[in-house]
């Protein structure tokens, strides 16, 4: 199945997947605003089974509108029908045709990912997070001081809940765990 969007569509709201938030995952995508974003990761599963849940979970997104992205290679993407392509901006280069999302933790990977020529930047993380506990986080100054030397659209990723995106103000904000 071709991807949905001929234009890169940029959701303010992304929700991120995990093995944390499996269970919960179809609901959450039914209550996310039409529209918004959805990044599956999903890396505890083996290929088959990954394959078949991304599958179950597009669906999903798909009747809500929902941009999917997907952790994966810029190949892979297009293969599984994704939307954007999602990961560190050197394996977003090659996603001409897709949407390509790039994580990004300081201003040397915020220059790569513009070497990569990346349509949406994730900041992350901008607070501490239950996937990295006790890892260093930039904090609001810092998040807001990499941001402002973006040349896209910043998303911000790490803790981040609707409060907190207020205090960071970037054009949108991701979470695993933020939406329940």
């Amino acid at each position: 199945m071709p991807p949905i969007h001929t234009q890169p569509c940029l959701p303010a709201i992304w929700l991120i997947s995990d093995e944390r938030n499996d269970a919960s995952l179809n609901d959450a995508l039914m209550r996310l605003p039409m529209g918004s974003g959805f990044v599956f990761r999903h890396y505890h599963l083996d290929a088959a089974d990954r394959r078949k849940r991304f599958e179950q979970v597009r669906r999903v997104a798909r009747r809500r509108g929902h941009v999917v992205a997907l952790a994966d290679t810029p190949a892979r993407a297009r293969n599984w029908g994704a939307d954007a392509v999602y990961g560190a901006p050197a394996a977003v280069s090659g996603g001409h045709g897709l949407l390509r999302i790039a994580t990004v933790h300081s201003l040397r990977e915020l220059a790569q990912a513009h070497r990569a020529e990346a349509d949406l930047v994730m900041i992350s993380p901008v607070f501490p997070t239950r996937s990295h506990p006790g890892a260093d986080v930039l904090g609001v100054v810092r998040a807001r001081l990499l941001a402002r030397h973006a040349l896209v659209p910043v998303v911000m990723l790490g803790g981040m809940n609707v409060d907190r995106a207020l205090q960071v103000e970037p054009h949108g904000w991701a979470a695993i765990d933020g939406f329940a």
